[in-house]
């Protein structure tokens, strides 16, 4: 983990994720009713709740529209949920002049073309390891895991730890 990357996240007051890709392996899965399902990876899940828990706000920012992402973000607590939007930095820009910060307190999660713009623009702009050559190309780091494989909780844990606020996470399970 560099410097570079420790830097950036001491900053952090808000993370935010994309969805497919990142909190899933970004397969789709479609029933014969019409309906999807996804997989979330229950390591990244505690890890956003131990993010949560230090006090960085949570955000997700996803093009799709699903009931399982809202229940998702319900059961972890996830205080701001944008589904079906397209223009991320677009919703990036009201919800900073909403909680009043500023891109060198966001850190972003992402992995295909529609999250570079965010990626680009934040303090903290990350992508996982199975994202696009060119999204990981423009980040400043890239996660060791895959999406839907442990990414999340790799990038939740970097925050923790640029703050100072890793340990105490883990002792808590002590």
């Amino acid at each position: 983990m560099s410097n570079e990357l420790l830097q950036r996240a001491r900053a952090i007051k808000l993370a935010i994720f994309d969805v497919d890709g990142v909190l899933t392996d970004g397969r789709l899965y479609f029933l014969p009713d019409g309906s999807e399902f996804k997989t979330f990876n229950t390591l990244d899940g505690h890890g956003i709740k131990m993010l949560i828990a230090s006090g960085v706000q949570t955000a997700i920012i996803s093009g799709r529209k699903t009931p399982v992402v809202e229940r998702r973000a319900q059961n972890l607590g996830i205080q701001h949920l944008f589904q079906g939007r397209e223009d991320k930095l677009v919703v990036l820009d009201g919800l900073l002049a909403e909680l009043g910060l500023s891109y060198e307190q966001v850190a972003y999660l992402g992995d295909d073309l529609p999250d570079l713009p965010v990626i680009r623009r934040v303090g903290l702009g990350m992508a996982v390891a199975s994202a696009d050559g060119f999204v990981r190309q423009h980040a400043h780091g890239v996660t060791q895991a895959r999406g839907g494989e442990g990414a999340a909780r790799e990038f939740c844990e970097l925050i923790l730890r640029a703050q100072g606020n890793l340990d105490a996470a883990q002792a808590a399970y002590l």
